[in-house]
């Protein structure tokens, strides 16, 4: 048990606030830290989607990660024994070049601090992308500056995307998730890389990730379902609790990934349910369905 604010938390099968049967025939699930770790499955991820196809929950992969694009996730999930079409699957890369492509004739020009994933959304949006070999010439200018994680950039490439910046580009970034979860404990993510930006120039940047509304209004969109019967399935309070909320959506939490039961009881943040990861979910998905067949609950 954990106490926090006055309330008590049961961190097993606990209901933290009244949520609804007709919430589970929607799910918006994250990704890191929910269905892996880095390169590491999380164990019973088989299992936990033969409950959702058992069940006949729809579900829509959402992550703040922009690295890579749908196809890719849909081939990690592969390897792990899993089957998920890529329409499926949203990331805050595509998510981010749809909201700008809205917002901006094609052709217009983008400066990308982040990897292939996010560069090939913007591009297929059709942006002009900017070389980032090297320190932008002092007379390139851009319309929107997009940043995203990346393992790759160097201190010219950070330099740049503040000097486009403060040479009046939009600066946008694809989630604020200050880290992300790896199997060595959590690593910088894309919140690290806006913040040295921000602090170069003064400028907040548009977020567009999770806690942002855009990726949650995308997903809705995909799922085809309301609000009311749907759930998001996160390990972050900070983006994807504080976003389903903010989005009108029940949250439920997995402590398989960056929040611990620690930080839960310090939080303002207040999921609806709490889960220690995915297998635990499972379970009472199917025990909420009345559906409990002898090779799931593992």
């Amino acid at each position: 048990m954990v106490r926090t604010h006055g309330r008590t938390l049961c961190l097993c099968y606990n209901l933290l606030m009244s949520i609804k049967t007709t919430a589970f025939r929607n799910l918006i699930i994250d990704m890191d830290g929910v269905l892996w770790r880095g390169d590491t499955p999380m164990p019973g991820l088989p299992d936990f989607f033969q409950a959702l196809q058992d069940l006949q929950i729809n579900f829509v992969l959402a992550t703040n990660n922009a690295t890579g694009i749908a196809t890719q996730y849909a081939e990690k999930l592969q390897a792990y024994g899993v089957t998920v079409a890529p329409e499926a699957i949203l990331t805050s890369a595509e998510a981010t070049a749809s909201y700008l492509q809205k917002r901006f004739p094609a052709g217009a020009t983008a400066y990308v601090l982040g990897e292939s994933g996010l560069r090939a959304a913007m591009q297929r949006n059709a942006f002009e992308v900017l070389s980032d070999e090297g320190f932008v010439d002092h007379d390139v200018r851009a319309d929107v500056v997009v940043v995203g994680f990346t393992r790759y950039a160097c201190y010219a490439q950070i330099a740049s995307a503040a000097f486009l910046v403060n040479n009046g580009a939009l600066f946008v970034g694809t989630n604020p998730d200050s880290t992300f979860p790896h199997e060595v404990g959590p690593l910088p993510g894309a919140g690290a890389f806006l913040a040295f930006i921000e602090t170069a120039t003064g400028c907040r940047p548009i977020i567009i990730g999770k806690p942002g509304s855009a990726i949650f209004e995308e997903a809705l969109i995909r799922l085809g379902g309301t609000r009311e019967e749907t759930s998001m399935v996160g390990d972050r309070l900070e983006t994807d609790i504080a976003g389903a909320h903010a989005a009108g959506l029940n949250s439920i939490l997995l402590l398989s990934g960056v929040t611990s039961r620690e930080k839960l009881a310090g939080s303002e943040v207040v999921p609806n349910l709490v889960f220690d990861d995915i297998r635990e979910l499972t379970r009472h998905l199917l025990s909420k369905n009345g559906y409990v067949p002898k090779d799931h609950g593992r």
